[in-house]
């Protein structure tokens, strides 16, 4: 399947998540606001919320795809159903091995719930004790959904390697559906009570999730039985990675994890809410594309790497980073110039203020310059993982997490929630560009002169857009704070409009041509 292809596929199904999403996000901004009972909720999901971020999207598919296509490649070189035999039973061997892992961290983590809350907050100084109280309670109801999250990441890195992307995809879904279905039916009548049905929703979510992948793996033949865990050479090997990948892979949700715990440390109620609200439409691009690329490109690259490939392994790391930056590049710019409307057309309604609208604004258009660089980190590393290196990874994730550390350390105090967005963005681009000289160091990446040429075309078209996005602002943020079906129009024309105008100048200076996206689309033979 085409690069394009296997992303779009992935790219629509987290697109229907994230439209879900921020509709969740909207009936949250509505009925909890951006306070108390929003800030207390927010600390009581980020660790899950991380935990999903690394696992699913991450650390399971940098370490565990890796190795069960190269087991089901070696062993099936003469029978092709003898290697999905032993790449099956590796991934029994790894759920033994993970499931009593995942039981006894999950007990210790909720019993610990009070000093990991308050080490993430320093005990809301801000809210007090009854704050502090309220993020303890809802901590401890959405931590199982950590366990449940990562079985269903080995069951989706199983499917990802029979190039089911779909149904891996598609289970993010769930988690807004329960969500949303409980703040529909079954809020409370406080923002207090309504954080407590969302914080049981994600554990539902969880359990869904897991049943859902457990009956897409018996549709393909695929059942995991758990046995005495045994870390046989193989096992050994992937935990190994797993863990330097979850922090390579997951350095801009580790840095949000920090920035998240300095702003309820240290700045005024509803900055954690800002941060999030900011973040969740920022996170957009990375869902769609970032994560539909790198998941993509990584089994490719593995076999390309595997048979010998060099020249072919390039042209896959080229093409993914051209399509990252068509597709991201835009994304920065409409949040940057478009903030504003954004934030007033999604969430300025019910207790979500105009006060909360313009701190949240800030906060985005800081958070925007670093899109292009979170979506490239994901295509970047799976050049690293394909290769079964994890330490280069880890080594520059660090570098990039002390860098936003103290970007964090030195803007909170003059800039706020707009300083520790803007390092967050600073801290990404270290990141990139670090990935990008190890790999050219080792002779693994050449930008060939195809990518070169297109990139140039890529940022005018985005200008262009970003003219035609600021001249729209002033015609229609009036209509962002009127009714739902007001907001949407507007919110359609902004967009709609932006998007044409980025797709009639990528045509219109030769940035992309019909026939490449035509061609793109095609299975490749």
């Amino acid at each position: 399947m085409s690069l394009l292809r296997s992303t779009g596929t992935i790219g629509a199904l987290t697109l229907v998540s994230r439209v879900l999403g921020m509709v969740r996000d909207m009936l949250m901004a509505r009925f909890v606001g951006a306070g108390f009972a929003s800030d207390a909720f927010l600390i009581a999901w980020r660790l899950p919320n991380l935990f999903r971020a690394l696992f699913a999207e991450g650390a399971f598919s940098a370490a565990f795809v890796p190795m069960f296509n190269r087991i089901m490649a070696r062993e099936g070189q003469d029978d092709a159903e003898a290697g999905r035999r032993a790449a099956i039973a590796f991934a029994g061997q790894v759920l033994s091995v993970l499931f009593p892992i995942l039981v006894i961290l999950t007990i210790l983590m909720m019993l610990a719930a009070g000093p990991v809350v308050w080490a993430m907050t320093g005990g809301f100084p801000d809210g007090g004790p009854d704050k502090f109280a309220l993020a303890r309670h809802l901590t401890i109801i959405t931590f199982p959904y950590l366990a449940l999250v990562s079985l269903t990441s080995l069951l989706g890195g199983i499917l990802n390697s029979f190039n089911r992307f779909w149904v891996n995809a598609a289970a993010p879904t769930l988690l807004n559906i329960c969500m949303i279905v409980a703040i529909l039916f079954f809020r409370g009548d406080s923002p207090i009570e309504t954080a407590e049905t969302q914080a049981i929703a994600v554990t539902v979510s969880g359990m869904m999730q897991l049943l859902w992948l457990i009956w897409s793996c018996r549709r393909i033949g695929v059942v995991l039985r758990i046995g005495l865990p045994r870390l046989s050479p193989q096992v050994k090997a992937m935990l190994a990675v797993i863990g330097p990948a979850a922090i390579g892979q997951g350095a801009i949700q580790i840095n949000l994890l920090i920035s998240t715990s300095l702003a309820a440390r240290f700045l005024p109620q509803g900055s954690v809410s800002w941060i999030y609200y900011a973040d969740r439409l920022n996170q957009l691009p990375l869902g769609l594309i970032g994560i539909g690329v790198g998941t993509a490109i990584l089994p490719l690259l593995s076999r390309q790497i595997g048979s010998g490939d060099a020249k072919a392994a390039n042209d896959t790391q080229n093409r993914a980073l051209e399509l990252a930056l068509f597709l991201a590049l835009p994304a920065a710019i409409a949040l940057f110039v478009s903030a504003t409307p954004l934030i007033r057309g999604v969430f300025q309604h019910g207790a979500f203020t105009a006060v909360d609208t313009f701190g949240c604004a800030a906060t985005l258009a800081a958070f925007a310059p670093g899109v292009p660089a979170y979506v490239l980190v994901k295509v970047l590393t799976p050049g690293f993982y394909a290769r079964s290196d994890t330490r280069t990874p880890v080594r520059i994730a660090f570098i990039a997490m002390l860098v936003n550390l103290v970007g964090n350390l030195t803007l909170i105090w003059s800039l706020g929630p707009v300083g520790i967005a803007l390092s967050t963005a600073i801290s990404a681009w270290v990141n990139v560009i670090l990935l990008y000289i190890a790999l050219k160091r080792a002779d693994h990446l050449t930008l060939d002169a195809r990518f070169r040429g297109k990139v140039l075309r890529i940022v005018a078209a985005g200008v262009l857009m970003g003219v035609a996005l600021y001249i729209g602002n002033d015609l229609l943020d009036a209509h962002m704070s009127g009714h739902f079906w007001q907001r949407i129009a507007a919110l359609a024309l902004l967009c709609g409009g932006g998007a044409t105008v980025y797709g009639i100048a990528t045509i219109g200076l030769g940035a992309y041509r019909l026939s490449e996206l035509k061609g793109q689309l095609r299975r490749r033979r």
